[in-house]
């Protein structure tokens, strides 16, 4: 019965406020990169995906944690940066893949990515095998790439790679359709304006190369995700509509199937996720799939930093982890 009844998240008064955990990292935390080492992985469709790595040059035997980020994100989100430094420190290389169109190149197709893209992630999973000396593989998602994770996760089931040991993912809108309605709410407008503002440019970007496959005379006036999904998303990925679109790429939909260990953790306050986003019931009946809900905590927030600039969802994880893969030190850390 892997449902995690108390959180270990306990913030102080001001992080209490689910607006507050949400904007402030976004705004005022900085972290500094890693030292990327960008690869371009070429997919079977024409397309590509931008890899960034950090990664020693030995090639000897470590884990290797896949970080997959959020809408609109890239490797540059502050929480992939946390993420990866904490994994970084004890030991872990990091291989952090940007989606279609996200690593500051717009991607050659006229389709993107999307919440479902789970495919996207497998063929990233298949090029890291590929390096042998990964003997233990864990992932991490955040938001949409949460999503897209365990929809990954629940799909392979039993076929997953035995290299991969365990799975984590935070602030994950795994019913989308209830998350689009949330935020659609007034008092989310600000974060439905900038997501639209930056997913116009890209649209605006692909019409002046598809412009005899693409309309975009109604963008201007979309306020919401049922509108842009509508018109955009689900037709040009492959869906009848946005509610099509919403049904077939929720992550929700294979939860029941994962097989290895799995923790879920999303907020209580959570501004974007809807009810359909705190799956009790199923992780009372999984033997692998954790669910962890803190009554604070906001989108991909659980501040503040601690001593080491660490978040808490950062030392979560590496809780986490390291029972299914164990901790190893190397010389100097």
């Amino acid at each position: 019965m892997p449902l995690i009844a108390h959180s270990s998240y306990q913030p102080s008064v001001f992080w209490r406020r689910a607006h507050v955990s949400t904007i402030l990292p976004a705004l005022f935390r900085r972290i500094k990169a890693p030292a990327w080492q960008r690869e371009r992985l070429e997919l079977a469709d024409g397309d590509f995906l931008d890899l960034d790595w950090a990664r020693r040059t030995d090639r000897q035997p470590r884990p290797l944690l896949i970080l997959s980020h959020g809408l609109e994100g890239s490797t540059d989100g502050q929480y992939i940066k946390g993420m990866a430094r904490l994994f970084l420190r004890r030991g872990y290389d990091i291989l952090a893949w940007n989606f279609r169109g996200c690593s500051g190149e717009p991607n050659r197709l006229l389709r993107m990515y999307h919440s479902g893209a789970s495919a996207d992630l497998a063929a990233v999973i298949k090029h890291a095998l590929g390096f042998r000396h990964y003997k233990e593989i864990a992932l991490a998602g955040f938001s949409m790439g949460g999503n897209i994770t365990l929809k990954y996760v629940g799909q392979r089931s039993g076929r997953i790679s035995r290299r991969i040991k365990a799975a984590v993912a935070f602030s994950v809108p795994l019913h989308l359709e209830s998350c689009a309605y949330e935020l659609a709410l007034w008092d989310r407008r600000i974060y439905m304006w900038q997501f639209l503002r930056s997913l116009r440019l890209k649209l605006e970007e692909k019409a002046t190369r598809f412009g005899d496959q693409i309309d975009v005379s109604g963008l201007a006036h979309m306020r919401t995700f049922f509108e842009f999904d509508d018109a955009y998303t689900g037709p040009l990925h492959g869906f009848k509509d946005a509610r099509d679109y919403w049904t077939r790429s929720s992550a929700i939909n294979w939860l029941a199937d994962i097989k290895i260990p799995t923790l879920l953790v999303n907020a209580a306050d959570d501004p974007f996720l809807g009810g359909l986003c705190y799956p009790a019931g199923l992780a009372r009946q999984s033997p692998a799939f954790y669910l962890e809900v803190p009554r604070h905590g906001g989108h991909v927030g659980f501040g503040p930093a601690d001593r080491e600039g660490q978040y808490w969802s950062e030392r979560r994880a590496w809780d986490f982890i390291s029972d299914f893969i164990p901790p190893i030190s190397w010389p100097g850390q």
